[in-house]
């Protein structure tokens, strides 16, 4: 009874933010409030617990990226980047759309896909007031952009970080299962955009030859500063990439990076804190319990148990499920909570069919390697579905609200889900040719 409770609410708080009639953030807190009142899960599991409860590592890397990027915009940098881009684009809307979209996708490779929009985002808004066009377009591709990136290598989103510990695989193991089917389905994303955008923008002489008139060497207004935004990003990132080796959490990192420069850069804390998407940051707050709630009444075990039992012991079935029931469940739920039920459950799978084995052995059977590699695309392009599927949809809309671009729930699913769709066939064929045929 508990768990089919917190899935109405759960359902009815989904329906609600799809119709847009309250803000999302109001509706998360209020849902989250509602479960926490009723008992559903406790105030120490939904603020104190690892496996359900709030993950203060996405907060306070969220926050930390925020500063450093409020602090960024103040050199000019944004507008530089907006300029430059543009020019290579020869101002063509659709071209400067393609530019950034393969800026984001490699960037999110290298970064995390949240870190990536945190950065890539206010250039969006900079060039579409430029040109005098809507930026929703812009922001949406390259959300689904980050996440198609961030599915490439094990630092690029977090359920790969995830099942990268679980199953104990290396940097280079993903780079050389996932990185060729990223590059395809990056390749059709972008023939596919450019398909479904062509007649979206203007063509005006007049705003491409104002663009190219731009002059982009004035636009850093504090080079010093800047020097210093540059250099603790650049320590920021290799934080990020080592951080494994380094036994230190991304928000660590983020944190302690976002306090240095305020320091170095002598910052009003107030001014740099008063600009943080706080909204976002709540609204996450709010799913996190949500979906912690799920957890915790055994909504998403029974979910992945039944699933896996459809299967049969058949290897391939459960890789096609994994993969799309991973793709589906990611684009309504967090999927950081789902991966860390999923990989308990694929470990749990494999115990039962090899029983003999254990350890590494265990976790690294043939047989078991294209599960791992279908939950982990499964959960990362999933994302694309909907507007909440992934951290970086929601901050990409958090950002295209404060500057007067809202991206509609509605409107971000009418393009999510077909390209999220198209991914996951171009997946189901790379599996099946690599690992079963």
């Amino acid at each position: 009874m508990q768990a089919i409770i917190v899935s109405g609410i759960f359902i009815g708080a989904f329906v609600v933010i799809a119709t847009e009639k309250v803000h999302k953030t109001v509706v998360a807190l209020a849902a989250a409030a509602i479960l926490l009142v009723m008992g559903f899960i406790d105030q120490k599991a939904a603020f104190f617990s690892q496996d359900v409860g709030i993950d203060f590592n996405v907060i306070f890397l969220l926050i930390g990226m925020m500063v450093i990027v409020n602090i960024s915009m103040k050199t000019g940098l944004f507008e530089w980047l907006a300029v430059k881009a543009a020019k290579i684009a020869k101002g063509h809307p659709l071209r400067i759309m393609l530019v950034l979209t393969v800026i984001t996708a490699a960037l999110s490779a290298l970064l995390d896909n949240v870190t990536t929009i945190l950065l890539i985002a206010p250039v969006t808004i900079v060039i579409a007031k430029t040109l005098k066009t809507d930026a929703i377009p812009f922001l949406i591709t390259e959300a689904v952009a980050s996440n198609i990136g961030g599915a490439a290598t094990l630092i690029g989103d977090p359920p790969n970080i995830m099942i990268a510990s679980r199953a104990e695989l290396t940097f280079m193991d993903f780079i050389y299962n996932l990185l060729p089917v990223i590059l395809l389905i990056m390749a059709v994303y972008l023939i596919s955009i450019r398909i479904i955008f062509r007649r979206n923008f203007s063509h005006s002489t007049e705003v491409r030859e104002r663009v190219m008139k731009m002059e982009h060497e004035g636009l850093i207004t504090d080079k010093p500063l800047l020097r210093k935004c540059l250099l603790v990003l650049a320590l920021t990132v290799l934080g990020f990439i080592f951080h494994g080796y380094l036994e230190i959490k991304p928000a660590v990192i983020a944190l302690s990076a976002a306090a240095l420069l305020t320091l170095w850069a002598r910052q009003d804390p107030w001014e740099i804190l008063r600009q943080v998407e706080w909204p976002t940051i709540l609204f996450f707050v709010g799913l996190f319990i949500m979906v912690g709630s799920l957890a915790r009444t055994g909504v998403i075990e029974k979910l992945s148990h039944a699933t896996l039992n459809l299967t049969e012991g058949n290897l391939f079935a459960t890789s096609m499920f994994t993969l799309w029931f991973s793709a589906f469940a990611s684009a309504i739920i967090d999927n950081i909570p789902y991966v860390a039920t999923m990989n308990s459950m694929v470990v749990n799978m494999a115990q039962g069919m090899w029983p003999e084995q254990s350890g590494t052995a265990l976790l690294h059977q043939a047989g078991l390697m294209p599960i791992w590699w279908s939950l982990a695309l499964g959960a990362c392009l999933g994302g694309n579905g909907t507007l909440i599927g992934a951290s970086a949809n929601v901050i990409a809309s958090g950002i295209g609200e404060k500057h007067g671009f809202p991206i509609s729930f509605k409107r971000f699913t009418l393009y999510g889900l077909p390209l999220m769709l198209e991914s996951m066939l171009i997946c189901t064929a790379y599996v099946w040719l690599r690992y079963y045929s």
